[in-house]
């Protein structure tokens, strides 16, 4: 069996290709790629067939990384962050230094940190955002643990992660929320 740094090691090898992994997060199994990284984004997009006119969520490990990624980084987002009890996806206005077709047409970007060990080390070793998407085609139930997710995302990916595969806890997607100005906060998921 692969250790957790074999693993990521395997990834990030993928990813500086431009290539598509399957990996677990601190949320739902996710469908990956650099998030800097326009063709392997377009990929995603035909993995999952959605529409390439919707955004993505990204991983940071570090919220230190934030005012790279987000143009007028609004620093309530800290606190909430830090109080968050689960994980929390904050859409920002203003997106940077992405993939084009990662960016909404309005500018924003939804931005996760993860806590989790294998996302976390994994965006370290990389040094840039990941893409999270639920491993699920568009329209679809997210799967909630790794034996859901359908053979045919599982053959559409160039590398899925071994780590963490057993697991039978049931993950649900993240709270998302989005900050306005003024910090004015609105709840999209709880």
């Amino acid at each position: 069996m692969q250790t957790l740094n074999d693993e990521v090691k395997k990834a990030c090898n993928i990813l500086i290709q431009g290539g598509i992994i399957l990996y677990p997060t601190d949320t739902v199994w996710g469908i990956g790629c650099d998030a800097t990284n326009e063709e392997a984004v377009a990929k995603i997009c035909q993995i999952k067939q959605r529409a390439d006119h919707k955004s993505f969520i990204i991983l940071l490990d570090t919220t230190a990384k934030l005012d790279y990624y987000v143009e007028d980084f609004p620093e309530i987002a800290l606190d909430l962050i830090e109080l968050s009890e689960k994980p929390l996806t904050i859409i920002y206005s203003n997106g940077k230094h992405l993939a084009n077709n990662l960016i909404a047409d309005d500018g924003s970007v939804g931005i996760r940190i993860t806590k989790e060990d294998f996302s976390a080390q994994l965006c370290r070793q990389l040094k840039k955002p990941l893409v999270s998407t639920s491993a699920n085609i568009s329209g679809e139930a997210a799967p909630r643990n790794f034996s859901e997710i359908a053979s045919g995302i599982l053959q559409a990916v160039d590398y899925v992660v071994d780590y963490r595969r057993n697991e039978k806890t049931q993950f649900v997607p993240s709270s998302i929320i989005k900050l306005g100005k003024n910090a004015q906060v609105e709840i999209i998921r709880k």
